[in-house]
C-alpha cells in the first residue's frame, strides 16, 4: 500500500493512500466501509501492521464508483513529509556503505576501517521537512552544507532484544529520506549539531508498506543536484543491513511504532568529492529510492 500524509486548500494534515492514481482520503474511506479507519499516520501504525492487510481487503470488495467522492487528483494534494511530526528522533545510521566510509576518511577524518558495531546517531522531529519544501541554510552555522540520499526504515511495534531473524516483522515500511548535513558542525566527534538543524530531513513523498517492496535489501538510490547526479548505488550495498541494524537498536533501546530509522548513505557526498562541493542558495536537490519514489526540494539560505 502506498500511503501519504496530504493536505489540500480546504483541510488540515490527513492520511491517505493512493488507488489507481487518485489519492483517497483514509478515514472517508473507512466511513464508507463501515470499518473505523484513523485520520494521521502514526495513529494507523499503532494500529500494527495487520491493520494493512485489512484495508487491502476492503479494497477490493468496494466499487471504483464509491471512490469518487472520497478522492482527489494526485495533482490536487500537497504532499506533506509520511509523518509530519515524529513522536521521537529518527535513528541515523553513519558510514554504513564501503565507499562511503573510505571518501569521509579522507576528508572528514573519520576512520578508514570499516565499522565493527552500527554508528549511531539522532535527528530531532523538528528536521523533518517534506518534498517541495526548502532546506534551510543558515550562514551563521554552516558554510559546508552537504546531501545524503538514504533508504528510511518505519518500525511497526515495540521491540527489544529483537534476533535479526525476525527483524522484518518489526518493519511496517519504507519511505525516501535526505540526511541533509552541515559538515563544520561537528562538535568533538559529535554529530546532532550537523544533523540535526531545521529542515535537514526532507523525507517522503510516500510511505510504502513493507508488502510491496519484496526486497528492501535490493534498491537503487540515487541523487542528483541541479540535474546532474552525484549519487547511485544500491541498498545491497550496506554494511549493516536492516535486520542487522533492527537487532543492534533493539539490544540498544526499545524500539518503538513509528520509530524511523535512516539506514545510510551510499559514496558521493559532497564532502568526498574533489574538489568538494557544497549546497547554495537556489540548488534544487533531488533523492530516488527504487519501488518508493522521489522527493525535490531547494535550498534557501537564510
Amino acid at each position: 500500500m502506498k500511503l501519504l500524509t496530504y493536505k489540500t486548500n480546504s483541510t488540515e494534515p490527513r492520511l491517505g493512500f493512493i488507488h489507481n492514481n487518485l489519492v483517497i482520503d483514509m478515514e472517508d474511506f473507512g466511513n464508507i466501509c463501515n470499518f473505523p479507519l484513523p485520520d494521521d499516520m502514526l495513529d494507523l501504525i499503532d494500529l500494527g501492521y495487520e491493520i494493512i492487510e485489512e484495508i487491502n481487503g476492503l479494497i477490493e470488495d468496494t466499487r471504483e464508483v464509491d471512490f469518487e467522492e472520497i478522492s482527489y487528483k494526485i495533482e490536487e494534494v500537497t504532499f506533506l513529509a509520511p509523518i509530519p511530526k515524529p513522536r521521537k528522533n529518527i535513528i541515523g545510521i553513519g558510514l554504513n556503505y564501503t565507499e562511503h566510509v573510505a571518501e569521509s576518511a579522507r576528508t572528514l577524518d573519520t576512520s578508514n576501517e570499516l565499522p565493527q558495531q552500527p554508528v549511531i546517531f539522532s535527528k530531532p522531529p523538528t528536521t523533518v521537512t517534506a518534498t517541495n519544501t526548502e532546506i534551510l541554510l543558515n550562514r551563521k552555522l554552516t558554510n559546508q552544507l552537504d546531501w545524503e540520499v538514504e533508504l528510511a526504515v518505519i518500525i511497526s511495534k515495540k521491540g527489544k532484544y529483537v534476533p535479526k531473524s525476525e527483524a522484518m516483522d518489526y518493519v511496517f515500511g519504507y519511505t525516501v529520506i535526505n540526511d541533509i548535513s552541515a559538515r563544520d558542525c561537528r562538535r568533538s566527534g559529535q554529530w546532532i549539531v550537523s544533523k540535526g538543524q531545521d529542515t535537514f530531513a526532507p523525507m517522503g513523498p510516500i510511505l510504502v508498506t513493507k508488502d510491496e517492496i519484496k526486497n528492501p535489501h535490493n534498491l537503487n538510490l540515487s541523487l542528483t543536484v541541479n540535474g546532474i547526479e552525484k549519487q547511485n548505488s544500491n541498498t545491497q550495498f550496506m554494511l549493516f543491513n536492516i535486520n542487522d541494524l533492527i537487532e543492534d537498536l533493539s539490544t540498544v533501546f526499545t524500539i518503538e511504532a513509528g520509530d524511523i530509522i535512516a539506514t545510510g548513505t551510499p559514496a558521493g557526498v559532497g564532502a568526498g568529492r574533489s574538489p568538494q562541493e557544497w549546497l547554495k542558495d537556489g540548488d534544487v536537490v533531488k533523492c530516488t529510492v527504487e519501488g518508493i519514489g522521489s522527493i525535490e526540494n531547494t535550498v534557501k539560505e537564510i
